[in-house]
């Protein structure tokens, strides 16, 4: 279980290096993520990114543990 939540800790960290590079390619402005602006405020909810990397995630967890 540990070895499982290092992986995990270095795949968040590595998205979090990479992530200007990521949102060049498209990444975090993806059909489905929500992106409200207002005068005062700016909200961004993630919907499909998010969905993404869980899947993306889930297969490389089910993967390791193969």
């Amino acid at each position: 279980m540990s070895r499982v939540l290092i992986i995990v800790g270095l795949v968040i960290v590595a998205v979090g290096i990479f992530w200007p590079w990521l949102t060049r390619i498209g990444l975090g402005r993806l059909p489905g993520d929500i992106l409200i602006e207002r005068e005062n405020f700016t909200i961004y909810i993630p919907i499909t990114t998010g969905l993404l990397f869980s899947i993306v995630l889930s297969v490389i967890l089910w993967l390791i543990n193969r």
